[in-house]
């Protein structure tokens, strides 16, 4: 029986802490509508744009291929950080590590021959 109060208190403590952080949370935004200023007019309900007034229609189309450029060279620029932990450790990896890299480097250029050749790097 011993046993089961334990677990009991330690389940109490968790459920308390998890009232106490919720608690927190709550009277901290209860305490932020009370102390806050609430004046509402139509220059705060505009978008912001570096405190110049929007120009045109928010909803216009944007050039995809600024996207995919971007997440080219995220997903190179990732890589980029996998090849430094390896050529740290390459005098212990040994020739398997070397292979590996070699398949892995080849299919970076692969991926990146295939966007040059559908015209995802041309930024005009």
């Amino acid at each position: 029986m011993e046993g089961t109060a334990n677990s009991m208190s330690e389940y109490l403590s968790v459920l308390i802490f998890i009232f106490v952080g919720i608690g927190s949370v709550l009277f901290t935004f209860f305490l932020s509508r009370l102390i806050r200023p609430h004046n509402p007019y139509k220059e705060k309900s505009i978008p912001y744009e570096c405190a110049e007034l929007p120009i045109g229609d928010s909803w216009f189309k944007f050039n995809n291929r600024f996207y995919i450029f971007a997440l080219m060279f995220v997903i190179f620029d990732v890589e980029v950080v996998f090849l430094f932990p390896w050529a740290v450790a390459f005098g212990e990896l040994g020739l398997f590590a070397l292979v590996e890299m070699i398949i892995f480097i080849l299919i970076l250029f692969f991926g990146l021959f295939y966007a040059w050749r559908k015209g995802a790097l041309k930024w005009v």
